[in-house]
């Protein structure tokens, strides 16, 4: 293949992904548009959290990877606050990823993430 052939491949698929994570942004569920978002921006968790940092938002690896896989979301303020710098560092639009989130989920439906401390609602289980 030429090299010209290689890069049209290439242009392809990230046309297509960005195509894919738009929709997601638009219609959910929550994880698959964060773990599209992640992917489309390139970074590892752990950058993703030195970035955060930066910004004064502490989150452990466990909780993001977590919000990607689906197992949890944020829901306590502090988690929303994450939420909120973590899309500016991903680069999507303002609240495109915390209005997938819906209503607040019941007290007894929540799960702790060791590290952090912070405490968010169930998700699907795997």
């Amino acid at each position: 293949m030429t090299m010209t052939g290689q890069r049209t491949h290439t242009i392809d698929r990230g046309v297509a992904e960005g195509r894919e994570l738009r929709r997601l942004l638009e219609r959910g569920p929550f994880a698959d548009a964060l773990r599209a978002a992640i992917r489309a921006r390139g970074l590892g968790l752990d950058r993703i959290r030195y970035r955060l940092r930066g910004r004064g938002c502490s989150v452990s690896l466990a909780t993001l990877s977590h919000w990607q896989s689906g197992r949890c979301r944020p829901e306590r303020p502090e988690s929303l606050l994450v939420l909120k710098n973590l899309e500016e560092v991903l680069g999507v639009p303002p609240e495109s990823l915390s209005r997938l989130l819906g209503p607040p989920r019941g007290r007894a439906a929540r799960c702790t993430v060791p590290g952090e401390g912070l405490v968010m609602p169930r998700g699907r289980e795997t």
